[in-house]
């Protein structure tokens, strides 16, 4: 209910988080509040006292403290980024594109993506384009690696290797997580080179991206398609050449 009235009085995606925070504080405050009613009672607390009074302070906390001074937040937000000239949108679209490969699924990454589909909902397209775009990266690097620079990965990593081309273009970031995790001060810096490459392109094309997940199958949602595949092609083909100059020859 909180992110409907978030959405409703224009506080958007921040105000939706706000709420969720708000309604697991105001939660845990009934907890200790009925904390010692009788126990014939504890029935009724997670079936009618919780979600009632829970749902009742979160609507009066949203409408009256919340969505205001967010919704202005927010509104600004947009019309920042709506008036940003090319080279701050590209700036953007680097940031948000490399984060995308810091931790691969972790908390970095899903920050970059929460902010893209965040800004889907105020009708803001091109930051997802760049999120995504950043996130099929370092996959689909990972799977050029392998393929043209076989010395530098173990045969287990070459056959598993191939696998990543299909979850990149899927936009499943997570299939890079075992080459980070194994060589990590290699693998992670030469993929961000990439994603942010592919990020800051995306911008630069004027790529949209109205979905948000999807890769390649959702290429009829995507504004200037032809491009965009150029970007995360051109940050892949990059990030892979990184891997094959700074990773060592693997003896077998």
């Amino acid at each position: 209910m909180g992110g409907a009235l978030a959405s409703s009085s224009g506080a958007g995606f921040l105000g939706a988080l706000i709420a969720g925070f708000v309604a697991g504080y105001i939660v845990n405050a009934l907890k200790k509040v009925f904390a010692d009613l009788p126990h014939s009672l504890e029935g009724i607390k997670p079936v009618l006292l919780y979600p009632l009074l829970g749902v009742f302070l979160v609507g009066v906390i949203m409408i009256f403290v919340i969505n205001p001074p967010v919704a202005g937040i927010n509104n600004w937000m947009i019309e920042t980024l709506k008036g940003m000239d090319t080279s701050s949108r590209i700036f953007i679209g680097v940031l948000m594109g490399g984060m995308m490969a810091v931790d691969m699924g972790g908390p970095v990454n899903k920050a970059a993506y929460v902010v893209g589909t965040g800004m889907l909902v105020s009708g803001e397209y091109g930051i997802m384009a760049a999120v995504m775009a950043g996130g099929m990266v370092p996959p689909i690097a990972i799977a050029l690696a392998t393929t043209f620079f076989k010395s530098r990965f173990t045969e287990q990593q070459r056959k598993s290797g191939v696998v990543n081309y299909i979850m990149g273009l899927s936009f499943i970031t997570e299939g890079a997580i075992p080459f980070a995790a194994a060589d990590p001060l290699r693998v992670i810096p030469s993929c961000v080179i990439g994603s942010a490459t592919a990020g800051g392109l995306s911008m630069f094309f004027d790529c949209t991206l109205r979905a948000p997940h999807g890769g390649i199958f959702v290429v009829p949602t995507i504004g200037n398609p032809l491009l965009y595949l150029v970007a995360i092609f051109a940050g892949a083909v990059l990030s892979a050449l990184c891997l094959g100059i700074v990773k060592k020859k693997v003896e077998e």
